[in-house]
């Protein structure tokens, strides 16, 4: 099967079947979205719900989390990964977010990026799902997913896997898609053992076709 038609696959099945994916982070509110993704780096998304609904009620806005200090920011995630380093991250944020931004959240990836402990991913992430924008965030789900589709190539960096994934998913596509393909990779197409034998979507899927094609060599041989 052409990349083409893998991509054609991709988006036909996903758009009727999972027509309105969304991440599964809590939040009511851009803000409230930046903080927990920047938590959730190298951490589940459950374990961060978990978290912020404490950490949302102390600080609900930048003002009072610029206002705070890095230290009574770690009381209340302490129980996640890295909890020194984001609690400064997030106090950093927000003081930046006040003194340059005028305490709203940036809409381009540029001025994201700028941001304490934002970086692409973070920033493709707020940018695709609080604005829209056709941003593809590639975490390990993503760079794992669309390399064993076929949908990436000798992709060996995220920038590499973002790259192909925005060139060839339609545009309207690549917000929505971004969470497609951490779904699929979160609960059937896990890292160190597939289930292919329960995934809808083999029928594309060149991870799946190789896979079967070492199967019939090996028996042939034997």
């Amino acid at each position: 099967m052409l990349k083409k038609e893998r991509y054609q696959e991709f988006v036909k099945y996903f758009s009727t079947h999972n027509p309105d994916a969304q991440t599964e982070l809590n939040y009511s509110n851009p803000y409230e979205l930046l903080v927990a993704v920047i938590l959730s780096a190298q951490c589940t998304d459950k374990r961060i719900n978990l978290i912020t609904p404490a950490l949302f009620e102390r600080f609900p806005e930048p003002e009072s989390l610029a206002a705070s200090s890095p230290e009574e920011v770690f009381t209340y995630i302490r129980s996640i990964s890295y909890p020194n380093n984001k609690a400064k991250h997030l106090v950093g944020m927000a003081q930046k977010l006040i003194s340059e931004f005028n305490g709203e959240i940036p809409e381009s990836v540029e001025d994201l990026i700028k941001l304490p402990g934002v970086g692409r991913k973070t920033a493709n992430v707020i940018a695709s799902v609080v604005y829209n924008r056709p941003a593809m965030a590639v975490d390990t789900h993503v760079f794992r997913v669309s390399n064993r589709l076929g949908l990436t190539s000798r992709a060996t960096t995220p920038l590499a896997a973002e790259k192909q994934l925005v060139k060839h998913l339609p545009e309207d596509t690549i917000a929505i898609a971004h969470h497609w393909l951490i779904l699929h990779g979160r609960y059937i197409c896990l890292a160190r053992k597939p289930k292919c034998e329960v995934c809808p979507i083999t029928y594309f899927c060149k991870y799946f076709e190789q896979k079967h094609k070492a199967i019939a060599s090996s028996k042939s041989i034997s």
